[in-house]
């Protein structure tokens, strides 16, 4: 019989992914969204695939309930999440009842309907905030001090796993996930608002970009190889485990590639908003992989394939 995942933010460029993934090694494959004003753009990513979804949300105990409850899954993967973390400056309480008390919703909700069911929590690398080891990497044993509501609040979720796997015996997995990036992440992430901008500055439609920091430097990889490092942290017994490239780059480094690569660099295209700036600024961050990589992992993007891929992308968009 085939093993069924469900899979909470199956609608986002992780959930669409992960969902190819899963339906290719024969899983059935069940997941949620959040009802939308604009239902066109609710499945934009997954419409194409046969998986089934339904309405939940992570405020709702009772939707998440129902789809533990119609699904019985093998697997749970929670990647539902206010996922922005400018944002969450802007929206700090409604970024905690997701990202943190959500997942006591989702733990509490497994433990009492499908408690044999292997749970995947979607923690981030920006729990690690300004906290750095000497050798400059973070990894699993690096202390986590995290500097924005959304990283405090995925280090509520992450800690609050690690209580239940202990306290509960559940199955409970955080995959640690450094920046992971394709043509499907939101283009008002840093990573596709520069490939977006530059290409229609390149294509005449604009004469600059606006963007924030550009000093900032993340370790970027790219989605379809974090969602194979998902699932096979969960094969495991239950732990913790960091995904990484072990490179890092600035936002900068980003801006000069793509211009490079669109013949524009002699125009001075960049503008800086401090309003796009955080409060308070991640400056660093780069993560130590070899955990998941002794288990056969490895990235088969490099960062220029995988910006070349979504620069082809957006020239398409504006053929």
């Amino acid at each position: 019989m085939a093993k069924k995942a469900l899979i909470f933010g199956i609608a986002g460029q992780d959930g669409s992914y992960l969902s190819e993934y899963l339906l290719s090694l024969g899983y059935e494959v069940y997941g949620t969204i959040r009802r939308n004003s604009t239902p066109e753009n609710q499945e934009c990513r997954i419409g194409h695939l046969p998986i089934t979804t339904m309405y939940a949300d992570l405020t709702d105990t009772h939707s998440i309930q129902n789809a533990m409850r119609q699904v019985m899954p093998d697997e749970i993967y929670n990647l539902a999440a206010q996922s922005h973390v400018r944002i969450s400056f802007d929206i700090p309480q409604y970024t905690t009842q997701v990202n943190a008390h959500g997942v006591i919703n989702l733990l509490d909700s497994m433990r009492f309907i499908c408690p044999d069911a292997k749970f995947y929590q979607a923690s981030s690398s920006e729990m690690f905030g300004s906290s750095v080891d000497a050798d400059h990497y973070q990894r699993e044993t690096t202390p986590m001090h995290p500097v924005s509501p959304y990283g405090s609040a995925k280090l509520y979720a992450y800690n609050v796993c690690r209580v239940y796997r202990k306290s509960y015996g559940l199955k409970v997995y955080n995959g640690i996930l450094f920046n992971h990036e394709s043509p499907r992440r939101g283009s008002n992430f840093v990573t596709n608002k520069v490939v977006k901008g530059l290409v229609r500055v390149a294509k005449g439609l604009d004469d600059h970009i606006e963007l924030g920091n550009l000093t900032s430097y993340r370790d970027w990889g790219h989605s379809y190889d974090y969602v194979r490092a998902m699932h096979l942290i969960m094969q495991q017994e239950p732990c913790d485990m960091v995904v990484a490239t072990g490179e890092t780059r600035s936002v900068l480094d980003m801006v000069y590639y793509v211009r490079d690569r669109l013949g524009i660099l002699g125009k001075d295209c960049i503008r800086i908003n401090d309003r796009l700036k955080r409060p308070n600024e991640l400056d660093y961050l780069c993560g130590d992989a070899t955990n998941i990589k002794a288990l056969g992992w490895k990235p088969t993007y490099t960062f220029k394939s995988m910006m070349d891929e979504m620069i082809k992308h957006w020239q398409k968009v504006y053929e």
